[in-house]
């Protein structure tokens, strides 16, 4: 399987797969900190990540909306004190697709480069 942090996203249209069952443990296991949760009846991927100031959240968060831009894929952001939530969903399926993993991983990335 390809890194999925070297991936890009493909173009998701309403139809687009959602991913479920063993593929679903399959990508899972490549995110460990990452949580497959429900949030107002819709699937997504959530992590927190923790940072000694808000300085460095802010930053965090801008680093990560600059690859969200790039990749035409954009997450929920929760920037606080200390701390980013961040939460990956594709919009038009109402649940989660290969690309929110592919995304979940260049976040973790830029979490580890920072």
């Amino acid at each position: 399987m390809t890194n999925l942090a070297e991936a890009s996203c493909e173009a998701c249209d309403q139809d687009g797969p959602r991913v479920e069952g063993d593929e679903l443990s399959t990508l899972l296991a490549e995110i460990p900190e990452w949580r497959h949760e429900s949030t107002d009846g819709i699937p997504r991927l959530s992590r927190e990540y923790a940072f000694e100031n808000f300085v460095e959240a802010l930053a965090f968060t801008n680093a990560v909306g600059g690859v969200a831009e790039e990749e035409g894929h954009h997450p929920a952001l929760l920037t606080e004190w200390g701390s980013v939530r961040v939460s990956w969903w594709s919009h038009t399926i109402k649940g989660v697709h290969r690309n929110d993993f592919v995304m979940a991983a260049k976040t973790d990335r830029l979490y580890v480069a920072r």
